[in-house]
């Protein structure tokens, strides 16, 4: 998110790993652009999604988000963790897969 662009709807998530994420603060204009600005100062991190901000908007303050946006919140959530090096305590990260390069043909034209 840059500096200069104007923010309209805003809403900040709390997870606790226990239970749903719960909406903590929502606003539009200038309550947006306040949020946008205290959760920059504390280092969160943002995500820019005007239809994602306006939908949870709609909710109230204190309430877990709908079911139906849990996966998508869990992929915002898990991709910030992911950017503060955290992952999960029993997480072992895939085994790459075996490769074997195919073998090289040889072009017997330029042989001749």
């Amino acid at each position: 998110m840059t500096d200069d662009k104007k923010v309209d709807t805003a809403v900040a998530l709390n997870y606790d790993g226990k239970s749903a994420p719960k909406i903590t603060a929502s606003g539009i204009n200038d309550v947006a652009e306040e949020i946008v600005r205290i959760a920059k100062e504390n280092n969160v991190h943002l995500h820019d999604d005007p239809v994602l901000s306006r939908m949870l908007s709609t909710l109230e303050i204190g309430t877990e988000i709908p079911r139906e946006l849990y996966l998508l919140i869990a992929e915002v959530i898990a991709f910030a963790y992911y950017l503060e090096g955290k992952e999960p305590s029993n997480w072992t990260p895939p085994e790459p897969p075996d490769y074997t390069p195919p073998p090289v043909l040889e072009n017997k034209s330029s042989r001749d």
